[in-house]
């Protein structure tokens, strides 16, 4: 199975890129599945539900979630029952939405699991390596295709949780920093890993915001709220992934990185 990630969609400028870019790669690459993580999609504030259909419009066929999934409260009144939308698995069980979800090409199925890290980050969740494990091994039971979106801090948690579910998972792909890493790997149980895929959205910014709102919160401290740039030169980041579809293992990994000149 020929799997294309997109890593976070940000704001209206990263929703334009993606509809500008993403037709071309599906012709290049060809895959049976677009993943798309869609948490920034609205104005770098979660999503709401035309950004989600925005996204699947320009060819993703399900959407992931992280850390912001629930900042703008629209998502409540459309997360229950969305087929193709999937937020972090170790949630607690009261959120609604699910943290998982199943593709179906032809005869085979791709479970699609969200996971979210706990380290520096302010969302109440449970145990990612724990939950992630369970999620994993009950997909397993009905496919063994299995791609995780694990939405983390730090390097260390993603790089740990690919070893730990390394030949159960057939991919560990990171998300949530917006800078994409060279480290795209095989792992030696068969798992394709990558700490992250990168941002699609401003190139000029600081991970998707105006500089001016980093660099005055460095300097002088000001708590002020990080407007998202809208505006210049766009990126996109991401990842092709070629599984096998009966073991599940991954056979081949290629970035992808498109900016403006």
């Amino acid at each position: 199975m020929k799997i294309l990630f997109i890593g976070d969609v940000v704001g209206a400028l990263g929703r334009a890129t993606l509809k500008q870019h993403l037709p071309a790669l599906k012709a290049e690459f060809k895959p049976q599945v677009v993943i798309v993580n869609g948490e920034n999609s609205a104005h770098g504030h979660g999503i709401t539900e035309a950004c989600y259909k925005e996204i699947l419009q320009a060819g993703a066929d399900v959407v992931t979630l992280g850390n912001h999934c629930f900042d703008n409260k629209a998502v409540f009144d459309f997360i229950e029952g969305v087929p193709k939308l999937v937020r972090p698995a170790n949630l607690p069980k009261n959120n609604p939405g699910q943290g998982a979800c199943y593709v179906k090409v032809n005869d085979k199925l791709l479970a699609v699991v969200n996971l979210l890290g706990r380290t520096f980050m302010n969302n109440p969740c449970d145990c990612p390596f724990e939950v992630g494990k369970a999620v994993i091994e009950g997909a397993r039971e009905v496919t063994p295709l299995v791609f995780v979106d694990f939405h983390a801090e730090t390097t260390s948690d993603k790089i740990a949780f690919a070893h730990y579910v390394d030949g159960l998972a057939s991919a560990v792909i990171g998300t949530h920093t917006h800078v994409q890493t060279n480290d795209n790997r095989i792992l030696a149980g068969g798992t394709a890993f990558l700490t992250d895929a990168g941002m699609t959205g401003a190139l000029d910014g600081v991970l998707g915001v105006h500089p001016e709102n980093v660099i005055n919160k460095y300097i002088h401290g000001y708590n002020e709220r990080f407007e998202v740039l809208e505006h210049g030169r766009a990126q996109l980041g991401g990842i092709f992934i070629e599984l096998d579809d009966t073991t599940g293992h991954a056979k081949k990994t290629q970035l992808i990185r498109i900016e403006d000149k």
